[in-house]
């Protein structure tokens, strides 16, 4: 492993005799690659995390639970003893009336083996449509704060790939520019040995 020596901070930005125009303006793409990486990624997650947060909170001002009445038997049993259910929800059609009276059918969850009749929640949009139970507020940060972050890191991804491929691109340009004066100018620097 070669000797690097003491680490100089911020060395691609200082003077030195030896720096050429190439290394220069890689410094400043790198540089400008970090800021848009920083500056999309905080902006796009902050974005994200208020719009999906704020459509939340909208949602569980506009919807609102609505009593159901199974119109047919639920699948399932319950116990016959204790008159509770032996798994998990079920599928069942169910009726209900909308804000403004109107009728409307859908299927929703309900207690397996409950018979036609049977009341049961539902959520309902302004429309009178079913939608899901609205998330609490702090059900909506958490979902808002996870999407926030996803978006941030996508948007973020953008610039640093493209400065990568940039600083790719200088490179190999760098090093086509070495092969090309070493070609020049390495016989000028003394005899062939002939073996």
């Amino acid at each position: 492993m070669a000797f690097r020596g003491p680490k100089v901070w911020l060395w691609r930005w200082r003077r030195n005799p030896l720096k050429r125009r190439a290394d220069a303006v890689e410094a400043w793409v790198l540089l400008a690659a970090w800021a848009l990486t920083a500056l999309a990624g905080v902006l796009a997650g902050l974005t994200t995390a208020g719009t999906v947060e704020q459509g939340m909170a909208r949602e569980r001002v506009e919807w609102r639970p609505a009593v159901a009445l199974l119109t047919e038997q639920a699948p399932g049993t319950t116990d016959s003893r204790t008159g509770t259910s032996t798994g998990a929800s079920v599928w069942a059609k169910v009726r209900w009336s909308a804000r403004d009276g109107s009728a409307h059918t859908g299927q929703a969850r309900v207690r397996p083996g409950s018979g036609v009749g049977t009341p049961v929640t539902v959520w309902t949009d302004p429309q009178g449509r079913l939608v899901t139970k609205p998330a609490t507020p702090s059900e909506a940060r958490s979902r808002a704060a996870l999407v926030g972050g996803l978006a941030g890191m996508c948007a973020a991804s953008v610039p640093f790939i493209a400065g990568r491929a940039l600083r790719n691109r200088l490179e190999s340009r760098r090093i086509d520019q070495w092969g090309y004066e070493w070609a020049r100018f390495g016989p000028l620097w003394g005899g062939r040995t002939t073996g």
